[in-house]
């Protein structure tokens, strides 16, 4: 792991010692693994930029509209394969370059694909969406314009959707001629309700940001121009808690989709032991009895 030392005085800037002498305190300031490093250098259909302890993902193929080809789902299942393990990153956005999140997966590709070859393609973006699911860190996809598809999938993929007031989503593969298959048929369901998932997918209709918002698709719209500011905002807030905290309640919530309620909750107290005997919640508790700002070091 690669570090440096930053000044740590408030606002990042020479503090004042009671003499009067200016000083500066210093603290370790974590960065990202060398291998994350060399990811991060050789991906070509995205982007991927660190701001403090989160990680912005921005799709990169505009001319494109972002299509998800073979090259860009390897390249983001290498991002996340590295995002495990990187203990200083606590939370994730998505985003796209241009008028599109991601307009869905390569049609150009998938032409000559017969059942064989699309059952693999299913296979390798349903791995990496449940990847994108199953990370034990918040995940925020901040739409930006046409979320299509695979692109509809992956934003369902991420734990919470904030859209642009531009953003229009839709799983239209049935004007294609096949269904989704990007996890669309079973996570579209979970969030909106069978009635209008199948609505949605019968008729490939693509809806708007604000109705997006109202059938529970999306958290939040904004305007376009301060979409990433308002997800950043909002991982803001989750990250100064206890990311330990965060990475239980998303395995408990996200598991226990999976079983029933009685199961569920057998899960949740057995999260929550783990979690009384974090160090996270020994600082957490005595700040709170002291009166302080806790300060969380992800243990």
């Amino acid at each position: 792991m690669l570090y440096y030392q930053a000044d740590s005085t408030p606002g990042g800037v020479a503090g004042t010692a009671p003499d009067g002498a200016a000083h500066r305190e210093t603290k370790e300031v974590f960065l990202l693994s060398e291998g994350f490093e060399k990811v991060m250098s050789e991906v070509e259909n995205i982007r991927v930029q660190r701001d403090g302890n989160i990680v912005v993902i921005t799709m990169d193929r505009p001319k494109a509209l972002n299509a998800l080809n073979d090259q860009t789902l390897e390249e983001l299942d290498r991002v996340f394969t590295c995002l495990e393990e990187e203990r200083e990153v606590l939370g994730v956005i998505i985003t796209g370059e241009g008028k599109a999140f991601v307009a869905g997966a390569d049609i150009s590709q998938m032409q000559s694909y017969g059942s064989e070859e699309g059952r693999n393609y299913a296979n390798r973006a349903q791995a990496l969406f449940n990847k994108i699911e199953a990370l034990e860190k918040p995940v925020i996809a901040a739409v930006n314009g046409y979320a299509l598809g695979g692109g509809c999938e992956l934003s369902m993929s991420c734990d919470i959707r904030i859209a642009s007031e531009k953003a229009v989503f839709g799983q239209p593969e049935a004007n294609l001629g096949v269904i989704p298959c990007f996890g669309g048929t079973q996570r579209l369901p979970r969030l909106v309700g069978t009635g209008i998932a199948k609505e949605l997918i019968y008729t490939g209709r693509q809806v708007k940001a604000d109705e997006a918002k109202a059938i529970g698709l999306v958290n939040k719209v904004v305007p376009a121009e301060s979409l990433l500011d308002e997800a950043k905002a909002m991982l803001a807030v989750i990250t100064a808690k206890a990311p330990m905290a965060i990475r239980y309640s998303k395995v408990a919530i996200n598991r226990g989709m999976d079983v029933d309620l009685r199961a569920g909750l057998e899960l949740e107290k057995d999260l929550a032991a783990i979690s009384f005997g974090t160090e996270d919640k020994q600082e957490g508790m005595d700040a709170f009895l002291a009166k302080r700002p806790a300060q969380f070091r992800n243990r």
